[in-house]
């Protein structure tokens, strides 16, 4: 039977490197980020109730959403958060449910993959989508940890604990999952627990995981 596993985690616990293992051994991954900004469609109504929330300036001289800026004006509090996720929300959880639950004559000429893997960065605001997936598992860390992961990707470390702010605590995140897999250290630790995962869940994908 076809699984949907939805997969969270906060800024570098390694969520998206999770993702990437399961979708590189043959799982179908779909990542809410990138679905998101591509429903930023110019002259649409979700970019259209975007630039009343963040202004004008969110949007280049082609009418395309500058993700930079509405990241600067969107997670600077929980009330802007809270106003982009009351704007996109919705729209999001039609698209996963169309895409996870397709209609019968659909589903009998297109068969589903062994494993939906479905990466949500921001879990809190989504737990009414929660009820679509088989199984919700958090990628965890220490926040040092991450601070420091971030940062040798990049980020500063002022960025980083803006964002971090305004995510849930470990701990509630791993209250909101079903199964965690800590990724406290770097080494291959994360993979083998995730084989593990599969083997468990007698879930077989294309390289024969």
């Amino acid at each position: 039977m076809p699984f949907t596993l939805f997969v969270i985690g906060n800024i570098a616990s390694g969520k998206s490197t999770a993702c990437s293992y399961l979708a590189r051994s043959g799982a179908r991954h779909l990542d809410l980020d990138v679905i998101a900004k591509s429903l930023y469609v110019p002259g649409s109504a979700i970019v259209d109730s975007i630039v009343e929330a963040f202004g004008w300036d969110v949007l280049d001289e082609s009418g395309e959403v500058r993700s930079s800026v509405l990241a600067q004006r969107a997670f600077v509090d929980e009330d802007s958060v809270r106003r982009l996720n009351e704007i996109v929300h919705p729209v999001l959880l039609d698209y996963l449910s169309n895409t996870l639950l397709p209609v019968p004559c659909c589903s009998l000429v297109v068969p589903a993959p062994a494993l939906t893997v479905v990466e949500i960065s921001a879990p809190a605001s989504f737990t009414d989508a929660f009820g679509l997936a088989d199984e919700v598992i958090a990628i965890t860390a220490p926040l040092n940890t991450r601070r420091a992961r971030a940062i040798e990707r990049g980020m500063s470390g002022s960025d980083f604990d803006a964002r971090s702010d305004l995510q849930p605590s470990e701990d509630e995140l791993k209250m909101i999952a079903d199964t965690v897999i800590d990724n406290s250290v770097a080494d291959d630790t994360l993979f083998r627990s995730l084989d593990l995962w599969l083997e468990d869940r007698g879930i077989r994908l294309a390289d024969g995981k």
